[in-house]
């Protein structure tokens, strides 16, 4: 069911700051750039930044890491039987790629991403 980790999204307050500080700091520029959501491959891994601070907030407590499935839409189902929340149901982002986040029964935060583009190394 699980395929690895694919992916950790940070939200932030301020997009265009964000984007120019994480390619500083990185050394790369993303590969995705939508004033939605700002994409880094960093060592076969992505790395996001999103606008959107209403569900999550930014600082401490704001990232989220994003588990591979192969179908999003079985993998919230398992989850949520198993006892997880859904706190964000699946979306397609573009390019085919679809997410949701659910809270496990301590308030953690787990993504999880279809995303069929990602070939593991």
């Amino acid at each position: 069911m699980i395929l690895g980790l694919r992916t950790v999204i940070y939200h932030v307050p301020d997009l265009q700051r964000a984007k120019a500080w994480y390619s500083t700091a990185f050394g790369v520029q993303p590969y995705f750039d939508e004033p939605f959501y700002v994409g880094f491959n960093i060592g076969g891994y992505e790395l996001g930044l999103d606008p959107d601070t209403k569900g999550v907030a930014p600082g401490t407590g704001g990232a989220v890491a994003y588990w591979g499935v192969p179908d999003v839409d079985v993998a919230v189902q398992h989850f949520t039987r198993a006892g997880a929340t859904l706190k964000a149901p699946v979306q397609d982002v573009g390019g085919d790629i679809r997410v949701a986040t659910v809270a496990d029964p301590f308030g953690n935060l787990v993504g999880l991403i279809e995303n069929p583009h990602f070939v593991a190394a």
